[in-house]
């Protein structure tokens, strides 16, 4: 099967191009380019949920004396004769074709001197991934304040529930999407959905004002059911008491998009 041109997809990820009906077919048909496609968008989505983020707390001392502990072995390793620092050529040789019922995992990839120095196919796909990749290049730091992955499955809440409310499909939603969202104790959000329709952007999470119809963003949804959002500091909920889960486009647009799919208000 002729798989999609691995460029193509970084641009359908990034949502700078639309899919075509014979881009969406062939999706629909092949495990290995939709694999690929939702690593690309997940890379992307990453970089979306640093907006905001401020006064992040430092690492631990630990880290950092990782870091040192690896640049000084770096710096004592006796440096190799050059015949050894050539790479076999079936190194560059990796796939990422999964075999039926498992899931492609990341390789590594060592480049050849063709690849370094700009020549042929395989830099153009490295380049093109390394693009994408930059867009999350917070990712560390998005871990530094424990914010769930897009596609990790959220704990179940242990703290104490303060509200919640049932979401329900909303405008021309399918009627079978829905969810429901709790307020914890610890000031977060735990949500579970169901049913959602596919986008080609992601899902984002807003509380929102009845009256003013001001909206704050909470975070994004990832491909699983569950995802657990730390609540904007000092928001207050008898204010923003609208849920809104809503499908966005990666176009730099911090502003809801207008395409809510699910909402409920909250009590409690």
């Amino acid at each position: 099967m002729q798989h999609l041109d691995h460029d193509r997809l970084v641009f359908l990820a990034l949502g700078e191009s639309e899919v075509d009906d014979g881009e969406s077919t062939h999706l629909d048909t092949c495990a290995h380019c939709r694999t690929e496609m939702a690593t690309l968008q997940r890379v992307a989505g990453l970089g979306t949920e640093t907006r905001g983020l401020a006064d992040l707390p430092d690492p631990p001392e630990h880290v950092w004396q990782g870091i040192a502990a690896q640049v000084r072995a770096a710096e004592s390793r006796p440096a190799r004769p050059e015949a050894q620092r050539q790479v076999p050529a079936q190194a560059d040789r990796t796939t990422t074709e999964p075999t039926t019922g498992t899931t492609a995992e990341p390789a590594v990839v060592r480049l050849d001197s063709a690849r370094r120095s700009g020549r042929g196919r395989g830099w153009s796909r490295w380049a093109a991934t390394a693009a994408t990749a930059a867009a999350a290049a917070a990712v560390g730091v998005v871990g530094t304040v424990a914010v769930l992955q897009p596609d990790d499955p959220a704990p179940a809440p242990t703290q104490a529930v303060v509200a919640s409310a049932p979401l329900a499909a909303y405008g021309s939603t399918p009627p079978d999407a829905q969810g429901d969202a709790r307020v914890l104790q610890n000031h977060q959000l735990h949500l579970h959905v169901a049913n959602l329709p596919r986008v080609p952007g992601y899902y984002e999470v807003w509380l929102i004002n009845p009256t003013t119809m001001k909206m704050l963003s909470v975070g994004t949804l990832g491909g699983g059911p569950d995802a657990l959002l730390p609540l904007p500091p000092n928001v207050d909920l008898k204010s923003y008491s609208v849920v809104d889960v809503s499908a966005e486009q990666y176009d730099n647009k911090p502003a809801h998009s207008g395409d809510s799919l699910l909402r409920g208000t909250l009590t409690g």
